[in-house]
């Protein structure tokens, strides 16, 4: 050991710093998406190529030795979004907030005000905050959209009419991406019996992530948030506003520490 440390050079330690942070930074951008599934899968297909060189297994060996040539290819293709979201957050600097304060807080006031109107209306309502843990499974099985938060979005969307209106929606930063998605639901016995499916899918939801959920009941019109699988509520407009408040300002600073 002695030996070792008198040949280390500050170089390898800042090597291996470097090699350190990529390595976390490539594990957060993974986190919550199916491309773990992936790498584990190309962790056997590894294995079993040096097993099949091993045993001299040589037509194995040569399949996967000319897999292995278009590896880099497909993962720049599949990984396409990823990469590019990578990119764009290792071009910010990074003393700017991911959204600018004016964008955050017109995010919150857009859906205090749908909330709002959806509550004295007695429109059922799931909105889905998404902070650190990805929700991409939720979106994946929801209906796709890319659109800026508003409050005539959010009244269309759950609109009785509206063939997603069942659904929650999941918003990531300023942009509702997805409608119709089915979250899933809590069976706690503490639960009192008289909140719908849409307070225990809140919940349920709250109970796996760290998503924020603001429910609107259509029984009582009431407004209630789920988080960490606790509820909070029932709550007025400002009360709601300064709850919305403190989330996105809390993933900004958050977001700021990294």
């Amino acid at each position: 050991m002695k030996e070792l440390l008198r040949h280390l050079r500050w170089q390898d330690i800042l090597d291996i710093l470097i090699v350190a942070f990529v390595v976390y930074r490539v594990l957060l951008l993974i986190k919550g998406t199916r491309a773990i599934q992936m790498i584990v899968g190309l962790l056997v297909l590894l294995g079993v190529f040096f097993l099949s060189d091993l045993l001299q297994l040589h037509t194995l060996y040569w399949i996967i030795q000319s897999f292995w040539a278009q590896v880099v290819l497909a993962l720049i293709i599949i990984f396409q979004p990823e990469i590019r979201k990578a990119l764009a957050r290792m071009g910010q600097p990074p003393f700017m907030p991911t959204l600018a304060p004016a964008s955050e807080m017109k995010s919150v006031d857009e859906i205090v005000r749908a909330a709002i109107t959806m509550a004295n209306r007695k429109i059922g309502a799931l909105i889905v905050l998404e902070r650190d843990m990805a929700l991409n499974e939720l979106v994946e099985i929801g209906t796709p959209l890319d659109a800026r938060v508003s409050k005539e979005l959010l009244l269309s969307i759950f609109h009785p009419s509206s063939p997603i209106h069942d659904g929650a929606v999941v918003i990531r930063g300023e942009r509702v991406v997805a409608a119709g998605c089915f979250l899933p639901i809590t069976f706690r016995s503490d639960i009192s019996r008289s909140l719908g499916t849409r307070h225990r899918a809140a919940l349920g939801l709250t109970e796996e992530s760290d998503a924020v959920v603001v429910v609107v009941s259509e029984e009582t019109g009431m407004i209630s948030v789920a988080e960490y699988g606790r509820l909070q509520g029932p709550m007025d407009m400002a009360t709601l506003m300064d709850y919305l408040t403190r989330v996105f300002t809390e993933r900004k600073a958050e977001r700021r520490s990294r």
